[in-house]
């Protein structure tokens, strides 16, 4: 979230290139490859009518679609992306994000310094926070009540059988099962993976459906009565449907960050910083914080924040909440364990 040379900087993305001789502006568009629902349409309006610059909008519904995406076309296609932070590890260290150019984001500085400088991206070199947020228990109070439901643990009761959803995410999953066996979200040996795996091969029959991409929707619609997912959707699910409740586990929930990056092989990069930096202003970071549900690592903007957001759990936990909590870190090669295991899972073996 890898610094190109001066003159490809020159000539291919830095603003100008060269057509019959004459230098000309870089085309005013930004491709923008982002989570599902995961950015107000009235701020990438608002950015459009300051600038100028025209936002193309395709959506993704995991790091790994994602990940596949920026590798199979080495970089290019997208402008500015959103990956999390164990993607950011990866994606810069085989060069497909490219080094920044601090001095193009002149709101850098509203950064909440705590979130910065993380494993991920130590100098935050290739990527800077856009939300930070947990992944934890969501329920339907009409059909079950909280107090039964505290631990990740309680999700495999059978009480639950074909009603549960679970997040379309390898990471999200297996870490669920790690904290209870009492590992790390972040744990590389087989034989606790695979433990892991035993654990959720359990936990199947509860399950109803994998999903990531509209998760609120199956909430609103009361398709499932509890689950996992991300405090965000469990927001937005419960402006619809006041009975959602989202519940921190008591073996730990999930931290995560998302970030702003731009792909080595991007087109508009001076669209790309000016984007980046419209997105760390204090206003638009308020508004984004208010609207998708998740906290903001803007300082400046959480001042602007109403009381209602700051004492909102869901959008901000309290500290007993992160008590147990980890961040995902990249796993290195363990990965293809992890991705072996799901895929067996998923069939059902």
């Amino acid at each position: 979230m890898i610094r190109i040379l001066a003159v490809v900087l020159s000539f291919a993305v830095g603003g100008v290139c060269i057509g019959a001789g004459e230098p000309r502006a870089e085309e005013k568009v930004l491709n923008f490859y982002n989570w599902s629902d995961y950015m107000p349409d009235s701020v990438l309006k608002q950015f459009t009518k300051e600038t100028g610059i025209k936002v193309n909008g395709s959506t993704f519904d995991s790091n790994e679609t994602l990940y596949s995406k920026l590798k199979t076309l080495k970089g290019k296609a997208y402008d500015v992306v959103m990956p999390s932070t164990y993607f950011v590890s990866r994606m810069r260290k085989e060069g497909l994000l490219l080094k920044l150019d601090r001095s193009k984001i002149s709101n850098f500085k509203n950064l909440d310094p705590k979130l910065l400088g993380q494993a991920h991206d130590p100098e935050n070199d290739y990527s800077l926070p856009y939300l930070w947020g947990t992944t934890g228990i969501v329920l339907n109070t009409k059909t079950v009540k909280p107090e039964s439901l505290k631990r990740w643990k309680d999700l495999w009761d059978p009480r639950f059988k074909g009603s549960l959803m679970l997040l379309d995410d390898v990471r999200d999953v297996f870490s669920m099962a790690l904290k209870i066996l009492g590992y790390s979200i972040n744990d590389t040996d087989e034989a606790h993976i695979r433990q892991a795996y035993e654990l959720l091969k359990e936990l199947t029959p509860n399950v109803k459906i994998y999903n990531s991409e509209t998760p609120k929707v199956f909430l609103i619609e009361e398709e499932v009565i509890a689950g996992m997912t991300w405090n965000g959707e469990a927001f937005k699910a419960k402006r619809e449907n006041p009975n959602i409740a989202y519940v921190y586990p008591e073996e730990g929930a999930l931290l995560w960050m998302d970030n702003l990056a731009i792909p080595s092989g991007a087109k508009h990069v001076e669209s790309a910083y000016r984007f980046i930096d419209y997105l760390l202003r204090p206003d638009v970071a308020k508004v984004i914080c208010e609207q998708i549900g998740y906290a903001t690592p803007n300082l400046e903007a959480r001042k602007l924040l109403s009381k209602e957001t700051l004492e909102n759990r869901m959008v901000y936990p309290a500290d007993s909440d992160l008590s147990k909590t980890e961040i995902q870190n990249d796993v290195g090669d363990a990965v293809t364990i992890y991705e072996k295991y799901w895929q067996l899972l998923k069939l059902g073996r």
